[in-house]
């Protein structure tokens, strides 16, 4: 399967991860010896509509590693023509005409997809609206969670946060229904567990998951602890103590021995930072990742022109 574009997570068959986690490990050599200019006619822009420090720096550093230049704005909404009235449309036409690849961060779920009917270069989701997307960081994480656990299939993993709008979870669970035998435990407070969309495709993919408000009950039983974000400000019930949502030391002592700990940053009080020490806290080198995996997909989509 060729790509052309970078919209969704479901764009990506098990072949294609497998084609890609096995490039991306080439990507890490890549970096170790400096980098690369096999890709240095090659323009990268960068179109920012929301603030962002990992995806947006993880993408230039990809491009500039590869040898490629990169063009770049952030907060488009205010430094781009939008101000004075221009379309997403026409703005990514005029960008596709000077550059070799536009990675879109947008406000509007959508807005990647509307992106890619115009272009005339491949675009890349970095992420959309409140409950949309966010393909390759859902990319990262399937390759951080291959790599420390040594399979995907059979896999337990447990998704805790504010789930019902939460791009990260909402992609790499679309991401793990494609492998067998794998079972997901949506973990999240009350009016902000997972949308019905995502179960109904885990339904009709026959995917095995669990809904819950207890992280306790489940940390035995999982191989992946991925954690994001809850905003109390979006809780209907203020008596709900969040706290009880959080990665600590105490926590650790209920997980398996082997089990992994993510989360796609930034966090603030999700996991206590006396955690990072233990070797099961993989979600420094996650984002790291992020840059190999990005690398990955580039070269995918410039060998695919």
């Amino acid at each position: 399967m060729q790509l052309k574009h970078i919209i969704e997570s479901q764009q990506f068959t098990v072949p294609l991860l497998m084609e890609l986690f096995e490039r991306t490990r080439q990507m890490e050599k890549v970096v170790a010896r400096g980098g690369t200019r096999d890709y240095e006619d090659k323009i990268m822009a960068t179109l920012f509509y929301k603030p962002s420090t990992r995806t947006r720096f993880s993408f230039e550093a990809s491009m500039h590693r590869l040898g490629g230049k990169v063009i770049t704005t952030e907060r488009a909404n205010e430094f781009s023509s939008e101000v004075r009235g221009e379309h997403l449309e026409d703005t990514i036409r005029i960008i596709s005409n000077c550059s070799d690849v536009i990675v879109l961060r947008h406000t509007e779920e959508g807005a990647a997809k509307r992106a890619a009917q115009v272009s005339g270069v491949p675009v890349i989701n970095a992420g959309e609206g409140a409950g949309g997307q966010h393909p390759t960081q859902a990319l990262l994480d399937l390759y951080t969670i291959y790599k420390e656990c040594k399979a995907l299939n059979g896999l337990s993993v447990a998704l805790i946060g504010a789930l019902d709008n939460g791009r990260t979870a909402r992609s790499l669970a679309y991401l793990l229904s494609k492998f067998e035998r794998v079972k997901l435990y949506f973990i999240a407070p009350p009016g902000l567990q997972i949308k019905p969309d995502i179960l109904s495709y885990l339904d009709h993919h026959r995917v095995e998951y669990e809904l819950g408000e207890s992280l306790e009950k489940i940390l035995s039983q999982v191989d992946v602890v991925y954690r994001t974000h809850i905003d109390r400000e979006r809780l209907q019930r203020r008596d709900i103590d969040l706290s009880t949502y959080n990665i600590n030391v105490d926590t650790l002592k209920k997980m398996k021995s082997n089990a992994i700990i993510m989360h796609p940053l930034p966090r603030s009080v999700e996991i206590d930072p006396a955690v990072d020490n233990d070797p099961r806290a993989v979600y420094f080198s996650q984002s790291r990742n992020g840059l190999f995996v990005r690398m990955a997909l580039l070269t995918l989509l410039f060998e695919n022109e």
